[in-house]
């Protein structure tokens, strides 16, 4: 990708997608900085990269050596101008508000060097919007990753009303880099992989709503009738019914009443069943699985 050769890595933000992309970053042979404020979400984010390595040495993806190679990439940080200030890419992977996003932005484009591309994982925010934090909004464009992120091939590329053949470019290497497989497409609400999958999984809340079928059942039919890996239950119950809930009302928003959330999933989050993370959701879970 043009004459930027890209060597080291930032992901700020060390959750649940921070760290999956952390961890990709790494096996594709990038310096890897993670950032986050939390020094605890940070050993949390060390302890699953750690995690998703060994199972891969278990399951022979890695060798033993090549895995402590992987992990001894990774250094973690709270110190923001110090995860960026020598990274030649930086991947922005913090909470969906856009005031958050917006300040890291301005953080990152006053630490990291000027040929620096940024990206963001954004999955529902205006990309368009985040790159006026920048000098040179053109040095922004979007990077979205699925959870889990070493198990997902998919990252889609979001061009932004500024964004220039370099940055997209440089998103399309790394991805290609982590061994993804990479669409591009318009910075829109929802993207495609979000406005079809809350279609689907909402609809799947309005049959349970009218009482069409069980939820064991419309998750069954939509696996073994339209193949699809997961029913709309489990992936809303793995990705969060407040997520979902949220990426709803953002699409209701933009996009008219085909979004406008179903009163269950909405009466879901009230009632604090939000999924696995909460041990409960459309389904019951005994214990957070690890991964």
């Amino acid at each position: 990708m043009g004459h930027v050769r890209i060597a080291r890595i930032a992901v700020l933000g060390a959750g649940t997608m921070g760290h999956g992309i952390a961890h990709a970053s790494a096996a594709a042979g990038f310096a890897t900085s993670v950032y986050d404020p939390s020094g605890e979400a940070l050993a949390k984010a060390s302890a699953a990269i750690t995690h998703i390595v060994t199972r891969a040495v278990e399951r022979k993806g890695v060798t033993e050596p090549e895995g402590r190679e992987i992990v001894s990439r990774v250094n973690a940080t709270t110190d923001l101008a110090r995860a960026v200030s020598e990274a030649d890419f930086v991947i922005e992977a913090a909470p969906e508000r856009i005031d958050l996003k917006l300040s890291l932005l301005a953080a990152i484009d006053l630490a990291a060097p000027a040929h620096a591309r940024f990206a963001t994982n954004t999955s529902a925010l205006s990309i368009t919007e985040m790159a006026t934090a920048l000098t040179r909004p053109s040095r922004l464009g979007g990077m979205h990753f699925f959870n889990p992120v070493h198990r997902m091939r998919l990252v889609e590329v979001v061009r932004a009303l500024d964004t220039d053949e370099e940055t997209v470019a440089a998103i399309e290497h790394v991805a290609h880099r982590m061994g993804k497989d990479t669409v591009v497409v318009r910075d829109s609400a929802g993207f495609v992989t979000s406005r079809v999958n809350a279609l689907i999984g909402n609809e799947a809340f309005y049959m349970l709503q009218e009482g069409v079928a069980s939820a064991r059942d419309i998750d069954k039919a939509l696996k073994l009738g339209l193949n699809h890996p997961m029913g709309p239950f489990e992936l809303v119950d793995l990705v969060g019914l407040d997520t979902r809930l949220a990426v709803l009302e953002h699409l209701h928003k933009h996009l008219g009443e085909k979004y406008r959330p179903c009163p269950l999933l909405a009466e879901h989050v009230r009632a604090g069943r939000l999924g696995r993370k909460a041990g409960r959701g459309v389904y019951e879970y005994r214990a957070t699985p690890a991964e």
